[in-house]
């Protein structure tokens, strides 16, 4: 069906009533924008093939490697305490600077972080992958430092289900990621540090060994969480990308489609999130 054509009128009356909105408002609706429309048609893909993966060709063929080790079995980190994880991801920051390693991408947040394939990351990029299970805002606040040699253009915050999961303060939680936004503009300041949404989770349908305490956070303590991360990343300019609308259903839980247990990304839901990265990273209007 064709669309109609809006009138001279029609259009002066719409540019007028957009005058005022702050441009990072009218940017944040029009990515959103580009965000859904490309998901329904990466969903519409994987429906159509299965459960097989389309080729991840939103950009040409890599160029560069994932400094992290994704393909290992990543279940042996989970035999290492804290302070030894922490060595470890000291020691692949390390590594990323020891061979100059270009365009250096920075993920940083907790277990759905850590199992994002290397394989579907976008390309022509350097990807490092700093989380770790079960990290919450705290944790990742104080060890920052860690990348303080590197050379990221962008940095990329996922954190605070584990906060929540955990009977932490929505308060805290905010501070938390504020104090992040600071110190990476401060030891990176050329970087794009992007504070990614807290996804929703599978509620009474999870199967997750944690289920009982996914039961004690509602929806709407997730969206509120998520409107006070937004708020923050335009109080400090730093970005905000608004990923639970893509993972969300229509009772504001976890796509049981995009899930391992409710809590975890299947391979459907990392295709969801890599597209959302994949169009953000060449979505950059920064002056």
């Amino acid at each position: 069906m064709a669309l109609p054509l809006l009138s001279y009128s029609q259009v002066r009356s719409a540019l007028q009533r957009v005058q005022g909105v702050p441009p990072w408002a009218l940017l944040s609706l029009v990515l959103n924008g580009l965000l859904f429309i490309t998901v329904i048609v990466v969903l519409r893909q994987l429906g159509r093939a299965g459960n097989g993966l389309p080729q991840a060709n939103a950009f040409a063929a890599d160029q560069y490697t994932a400094i992290a080790p994704f393909d290992p079995d990543l279940g042996m980190r989970h035999s290492l305490d804290y302070e030894q994880w922490v060595a470890l991801l000291a020691a692949e920051a390390e590594a990323a600077v020891a061979i100059e390693a270009p365009r250096q991408n920075i993920l940083l947040g907790d277990s759905l972080t850590l199992w994002f394939p290397g394989s579907m990351l976008p390309g022509r990029k350097t990807w490092i992958n700093q989380a770790i299970s079960g990290e919450n805002s705290g944790g990742l606040r104080d060890r920052l430092y860690l990348l303080d040699d590197t050379s990221p253009e962008a940095v990329f915050i996922m954190v605070g289900i584990n906060d929540l999961i955990w009977g932490g303060s929505k308060a805290d939680l905010v501070y938390n990621v504020r104090r992040m936004i600071d110190y990476l503009r401060q030891t990176h300041p050329e970087a794009r540090v992007v504070i990614q949404s807290i996804l929703p989770h599978g509620g009474e349908t999870a199967t997750w060994e944690g289920r009982d305490r996914l039961s004690t956070i509602s929806p709407d303590l997730i969206r509120q969480v998520n409107d006070q991360l937004k708020l923050v990343a335009a109080e400090t300019g730093v970005d905000f990308l608004n990923l639970y609308p893509l993972f969300v259903n229509g009772d504001g839980y976890l796509r049981p489609d995009l899930t391992t247990d409710g809590l975890h990304l299947n391979k459907n839901g990392y295709m969801v999130w890599r597209t959302a990265l994949a169009l953000f990273n060449e979505t950059d209007f920064r002056p």
